[in-house]
């Protein structure tokens, strides 16, 4: 676990700071990013489905979707409450993986071995420390008149990154990978990563926008 983690640490400490980079400037530049993004995670998905041509294209189309609902929201909601979801899918998988090896306990499902209900419960628990902490620190008004709306906001969206990751290890299992890729040390690949936000973006745009 210990050299796992510190291969996540140092990939994270240039992951980070360049997707805050590209998501603070928006605009043209956010699209450059999520571009790259969207080739990467693309790659990761044909090469995983195989042969399934049906899924393959399904894929695909969802992940155009997924990265235009990312683009919208963060252009037409602002930058604080992008940073907001991304913040929470962040810890959701931080708390899953701390308290999945720290405490053990039960496996959840057969699908992803390794997720635990320790870990469900240590995602939801940094989610929310890190959500409402963020919304402390940025003074939001909101918090103070809507607390239980926020509270609960946050445990919806940790939940659905938590089923998003789920969806991607079932298609893992499927393809017999034990990551979607290896580009990125201690992480995987690119869809490793975002397999909660692909599905959170999407959800968040039609609950925002359409809905």
């Amino acid at each position: 676990m210990e050299k796992e983690l510190q291969k996540r640490i140092l990939s994270s400490i240039i992951l980070i700071p360049t997707a805050i980079f590209f998501i603070y400037l928006g605009s043209i530049y956010f699209i450059f990013f999520l571009s790259l993004i969207f080739l990467a995670t693309s790659y990761e998905w044909l090469k995983m489905c195989k042969k399934n041509h049906l899924m393959k294209f399904l894929g695909i189309i969802f992940l155009l979707f997924s990265f235009y609902s990312s683009f919208y929201i963060r252009e037409n909601s602002g930058l604080f409450l992008f940073f907001f979801i991304i913040l929470i899918c962040i810890f959701t998988d931080i708390g899953g993986y701390v308290f999945g090896n720290i405490f053990k306990g039960p496996k959840l499902t057969k699908i992803s071995p390794k997720k635990t209900y320790t870990g469900v419960a240590g995602g939801f628990l940094f989610s929310l420390i890190a959500g409402l902490s963020f919304m402390k620190i940025i003074g939001s008004n909101y918090l103070e008149t809507h607390y239980l709306n926020t509270f609960f906001g946050i445990l919806i969206i940790s939940l659905i990154s938590q089923i998003g990751d789920l969806i991607i290890s079932f298609f893992k299992r499927k393809a017999k990978l034990k990551d979607t890729g290896k580009i990125l040390p201690g992480h995987g690949g690119f869809l490793d990563r975002v397999d909660g936000l692909i599905f959170v973006m999407p959800l968040l745009y039609l609950k925002l926008f359409v809905i």
